[in-house]
C-alpha cells in the first residue's frame, strides 16, 4: 500500500476524532451550562485547520485524492448517517417513548457518530490487514 494512503487513513482516522471532540464538547457545554468546553474545542479545531491550510506541506498533503476520499468516507460515517438515524430514532423515542429535549437527541447523535467513527476506523484496520495478508502471499510465490 503506498505511503500516500497511509497519510490518508491517518489524516481522515484524526480529523474525524478531531470533530468528535467538537461534537461533545458541545453535550457537555449544554450539561454543564457553561460554554468553555465548546470554546476550548473550537479553539482546538480552528487552530488546526489553520496549521493545515498555512503549512505548505500539510497543506499539499491534504489535496491528494486518497487524503479527500478518505476524508469523504469519513465525513459519511461521522456525519451524514448519524445525523439521519439520529433524526429518525429522536422521531420514534419522542412518540413511542418519551419526550427528548434538545440535550438528549445531541447526546443521541453524539453517540451514533462515535459509534459510525469506530466503525470506520475498523475498517480501515480491516482493508490494511487484507492488505497485508495479500502482500505476503504475493511475497511467497
Amino acid at each position: 500500500m503506498p505511503k500516500v494512503r497511509h497519510y490518508a487513513d491517518i489524516v481522515a482516522i484524526l480529523a474525524g476524532f478531531m470533530w468528535l471532540v467538537l461534537y461533545w464538547s458541545v453535550s457537555i457545554s449544554a450539561h454543564l451550562g457553561s460554554i468553555e468546553p465548546s470554546l476550548a474545542a473550537l479553539l482546538m479545531v480552528g487552530s488546526l485547520i489553520l496549521i493545515s491550510f498555512v503549512h505548505r506541506p500539510i497543506r499539499v498533503l491534504l489535496g491528494r485524492y486518497h487524503v479527500r476520499k478518505r476524508r469523504t468516507e469519513m465525513w459519511m460515517h461521522i456525519l451524514a448517517l448519524p445525523l439521519t438515524l439520529a433524526f429518525l430514532l429522536a422521531i420514534v423515542i419522542d412518540h413511542l417513548i418519551t419526550p427528548m429535549n434538545g440535550e438528549q437527541k445531541m447526546l443521541l447523535f453524539n453517540a451514533l457518530a462515535t459509534a459510525g467513527w469506530l466503525v470506520f476506523v475498523v475498517t480501515l484496520l480491516v482493508k490494511l490487514l487484507c492488505h497485508l495478508v495479500q502482500q505476503k502471499r504475493k511475497a511467497k510465490r
